[in-house]
């Protein structure tokens, strides 16, 4: 019998060479699509913070967004997206990073959080750590507390969960993979 992290990992397919070639792109959809896989992926989020004194799980575009929201519903929390810029209708906060060629922005509602929330900040995969770091960033210019981040997915040789880590915030991740 499989471990769950064993069980996920074999349900996410590997796509070579998209977006661009030399990229094995890693698509979660399949995990998304079986229901008995999401359930597990979902439990082993909800085992993991069920216990802990967390008021808000933040999603980051768009992926974090599925995995984010079932979550924060599973523990009876609130769920804040952070999305790309131009897409939150009202008041924002934002913060640029840096991609490998150029550069993004996320945003966040002004009125997201509050000071001192304790906040779990989820994405479906880590590859350099850049929007991660940016939405840890705006969170906290809000006042909350980013106690942990949360992926399905990390991509070591990239390099973002060591820079995460490297910041102070603990990484959970449920599977690694070589290469990006």
């Amino acid at each position: 019998m499989l471990n769950p992290s064993e069980y996920i990992k074999q349900h996410i397919r590997t796509v070579p060479d998209w977006p661009q070639q030399g990229v094995m792109f890693r698509d979660i959809t399949p995990l998304l699509q079986n229901p008995k896989v999401f359930r597990v992926l979902i439990d082993m989020f909800v085992h993991r913070y069920m216990d802990e004194k967390i008021d808000v799980i933040a999603g980051l575009d768009a992926r974090g967004f599925i995995i984010g929201s079932v979550l924060a519903y599973e523990l009876n929390l609130g769920f804040v997206p952070i999305r790309k810029k131009g897409k939150l209708p009202f008041h924002t906060v934002s913060e640029e990073y840096e991609l490998e060629y150029g550069s993004a922005t996320v945003e966040l509602h002004a009125d997201a959080c509050k000071k001192g929330d304790r906040v779990v900040l989820i994405d479906d995969l880590i590859a350099t750590g850049g929007t991660m770091m940016a939405g840890k960033k705006l969170l906290e210019r809000l006042g909350a507390e980013v106690v942990e981040g949360a992926v399905i997915v990390d991509l070591p040789e990239l390099g973002g969960s060591r820079i995460i880590k490297d910041s102070g915030l603990p990484l959970f991740t449920i599977c690694n993979f070589d290469g990006h």
